[in-house]
């Protein structure tokens, strides 16, 4: 009997419920999926006018040249007989301090931050629409404020814009008439505005839905989860307890 009674009590022996096969649960509510879509569209849109040379629009020896912090479309090089020739390719600037300007350098770095942060919270939100437990409601709040400062990050480096319109380069291209805050001929493309929606997007509507995306902290539901298998474990100890 005695040696029954100690079988009774293995734990293996205890059934332990499963999850029905075939679903998939997430760690976010409705609001918490809309979310993550939206983490998604603002760090992609984001990301991709940071990256594209279409901040900044204008015109070189009659050719049409575009600018992004560290990209530019069309430049001149020096042909035959030292006269200029505009080679219609885009690239980045062959070094960070071949940049046009300091403000455009800490544009670069602050935009660039603000991007990865940015990527780095819309993927683990992806990820939390098909992993159940992935982030708890914290952490959801926590991801909330990174995107806050990603925004931010990128937000400061659309404002650092346009103190490099006085640098050489750019007066070269916008008519030798512009300066800080003052376009010229030149016109801002829609990378720029890309880049400052996104980061609008990211400060005011997905840091305030962060709040309201995650189901139950993590800790509840663990203690939820424990009550469940001892309740289990009692059915069966007073099963083996009558016999």
């Amino acid at each position: 009997m005695i040696t029954f009674c100690i079988w009774c009590y293995d734990p293996t022996h205890f059934p332990i419920p499963a999850e029905k096969p075939g679903t998939m649960r997430s760690s976010l509510t409705l609001v918490g999926i809309l979310w993550a879509f939206l983490s998604l569209v603002t760090a992609v849109a984001s990301s991709t006018s940071y990256f594209l040379p279409y901040w900044l629009f204008g015109s070189q020896l009659g050719k049409p040249v575009s600018f992004s912090t560290f990209r530019r479309c069309n430049y001149p090089v020096r042909g035959k007989e030292r006269s200029l020739i505009m080679v219609e390719e885009c690239g980045r600037y062959a070094s960070f301090s071949a940049i046009p300007s300091l403000a455009w350098q800490m544009c670069t770095v602050v935009t660039g931050a603000g991007c990865v942060l940015l990527l780095l919270v819309a993927l683990a939100a992806v990820l939390s629409c098909c992993m159940e437990e992935l982030i708890s409601r914290m952490m959801g709040r926590c991801m909330g404020a990174a995107q806050f400062v990603g925004g931010l990050l990128i937000s400061s480096g659309c404002a650092l814009y346009p103190l490099g319109w006085n640098s050489p380069e750019i007066m070269q291209t916008c008519g030798n008439i512009s300066n800080q805050f003052q376009l010229g001929t030149c016109r801002l493309g829609w990378g720029y505005y890309c880049a400052g929606g996104g980061a609008a997007a990211a400060m005011l509507i997905c840091t305030w839905l962060s709040c309201f995306a995650v189901r139950n902290p993590k800790p509840v539901m663990l203690v939820e989860s424990i009550m469940r298998n001892t309740n289990s474990y009692s059915v069966e100890l007073d099963h083996c307890l009558k016999l």
